[in-house]
């Protein structure tokens, strides 16, 4: 996990970004942004209001009629505002505080990940494979190439931003083509591009995990389980989307306005670490490791549907349950799956290429990635508090009651609403660059009003993802926006802040255009968003079933 969160929660650094007084929209998200005060203690103050606003809502008598539960005697359920300062609230608050945080399920599900993302990374595997992909792109294809790499990047957590941004405008002015061009494109995709990718990843087990928690919350027992999976088709198709738009931007609209670039050979000598071919141990590494990959991929396929098939249920689908629900084991076990399939691979490139030398090098690499998690935990420990007193409160399931019944009554197609929701984590980003601290906001209400409208956790999760994504690239509060802004003025001295943001809108609005748009479409032909992860969710039929 990067410690940009737009994966680990680290999305708001507020410090890193010095760029002067200006003016306009980009003028007022700097000032607005800089003055928030950190995720963690936005968490606090949010608890701190959450508390008064149920106290008054609590004696006010709010409530709302329970969307899947009736009491005894076939009456309906009247759902009431709980305080959070009475005797019950203030007990739990105190006697389950450990549990509160512990139970937090992105927080095992995140750190698991981490354990063999950490090694991949620390090893050099992310870092080589990333310049063995881009490295002898062909000419004609370059933008694609680089943009296609880039969004598979994400699951390298930095190097998809240390590694293929830097090497993006290298290879470009290799090529004879605008450096910046290459740095846009690539940014476009590692940024813009953040929730696209061939494969599920760390990302969707700290989204997912978020997902789950809001749903327990939510007091509405549908029988709905986690999958790290269920928005893989949908992720898949935001690449086959993205890509094509990433070339057009960069090809058709941004590098005609960068103008010829005229190489004056620099380049080489002073960024030539950066595009260094890869030694013999490095390509060894990764031969090693495609074959550490394939052996883990076989392996879970053995235990899936080989003797005994222990991550499959025995008896089969219950009677009226979907197929999937034989494969829950399976799904559930991908967590795991992630943190043995990094492991292996980067511990089988890191012995190749002699950046592992013993095991105690392997254990030194993942109590290093548990160290760059510090900042998660502080963020999970208020995210979780957070979506626990939103629960006891009743306010979740409350909100998400009468804003369901809200969208009814405003007669809006519900796929327009989807639209609309895009549209607002995207503004939000602007301004909260985590991907986590956003979603752990959102989830407790959009999740379970979602569902009552029809829409299952995956859909809610996905509409989420497309607005987060789009507007990392135009906003100066997201952590690596320095740092790309530094790799911008190597090749131009003087491109400042502004100029950066400039020329990353138009990929920041056609993402959002297509965003939207696949997000629509989806929901009007009700395709599944993954294996066993219908966009659609038929809340009386699964109460019913139970």
């Amino acid at each position: 996990m990067s410690n940009n969160d737009n994966d680990d929660g680290n999305g708001n650094d507020n410090g890193a970004t010095h760029v002067g007084n200006r003016g306009g929209f980009l003028g007022t998200v700097e000032r607005v942004g800089n003055s928030l005060p950190d995720p963690v203690f936005i968490f606090f103050y949010l608890i701190l209001a959450l508390v008064g606003v149920s106290i008054i809502c609590a004696l006010a008598g709010v409530g709302a009629v329970h969307p899947t539960q009736t009491m005894a005697d076939g009456s309906a359920l009247i759902l009431k505002a709980q305080s959070l300062l009475s005797p019950e609230n203030i007990q739990r608050l105190w006697v389950e505080m450990p549990k509160t945080f512990t139970h937090f399920h992105p927080l095992g599900y995140v750190l698991v990940v981490m354990l063999g993302a950490g090694v991949a990374e620390r090893s050099g595997l992310f870092a080589s494979g990333i310049r063995a992909a881009v490295r002898n792109a062909p000419k004609g294809l370059l933008t694609p190439v680089v943009a296609l790499v880039a969004m598979l990047s994400n699951h390298a957590a930095d190097a998809g931003y240390v590694v293929m941004i830097p090497l993006a405008a290298i290879i470009f002015a290799a090529a004879g083509r605008h450096p910046m061009a290459g740095i846009a494109a690539a940014f476009a995709g590692v940024s813009g591009g953040f929730s696209a990718n061939l494969t599920p990843g760390q990302l969707d087990a700290l989204l997912f995990g978020i997902t789950e928690a809001a749903m327990e919350a939510s007091q509405l027992d549908v029988g709905w389980t986690m999958n790290i999976a269920g928005n893989w088709w949908f992720i898949a198709a935001l690449l086959v989307i993205y890509l094509p738009v990433i070339w057009y931007v960069t090809d058709r609209i941004i590098e005609p306005r960068l103008g010829e670039w005229k190489s004056t050979g620099e380049y080489d000598a002073a960024y030539g670490d950066e595009d260094k071919p890869l030694t013999d141990d490095e390509r060894k590494g990764l031969r090693w490791a495609g074959w550490a990959l394939l052996g883990v991929c076989l392996a879970w396929a053995l235990m899936t549907f080989g003797p005994g098939t222990p991550l499959l249920n025995d008896e089969g689908a219950p009677d009226g349950q979907p197929w999937y629900v034989t494969a829950t084991p399976f799904f559930r076990s991908l967590v795991a799956g992630f943190l043995v399939l990094f492991l292996a691979a980067g511990w089988a490139y890191g012995a190749a290429a002699g950046t592992i030398k013993s095991h105690r090098d392997l254990v030194d690499m993942m109590a290093e990635a548990m160290k760059d998690m510090g900042y998660y935990l502080v963020l999970a420990y208020a995210a979780a508090h957070f979506v626990a007193m939103f629960n006891w409160s009743n306010l979740g399931l409350i909100s998400a009651v009468h804003g369901a019944a809200g969208i009814e009554a405003s007669g809006l197609p519900l796929p327009i609403a989807l639209g609309l929701i895009v549209l607002f984590a995207g503004l939000l980003n602007l301004f909260v660059g985590s991907a986590s601290a956003k979603w752990a906001l959102l989830a407790p209400v959009l999740v379970p009003m979602l569902l009552l409208l029809g829409i299952s956790p995956e859909g809610a999760t996905a509409t989420y993802r497309v607005g987060d994504a789009a507007t990392n690239i135009i906003t100066p509060l997201m952590v690596y926006f320095p740092l790309v802004l530094v790799f911008a003025q190597r090749w131009q001295k003087g491109f400042g802040i502004g100029s950066l943001t400039a020329m990353m809108i138009p990929y920041s609005i056609w993402m959002l255009v297509t965003g939207i748009a696949l997000v629509m479409l989806w929901v009007a032909l009700g395709i599944p968003l993954g294996p066993g992860a219908p966009i659609g969710f038929d809340i009386a039929g699964a109460t019913a079933g139970r």
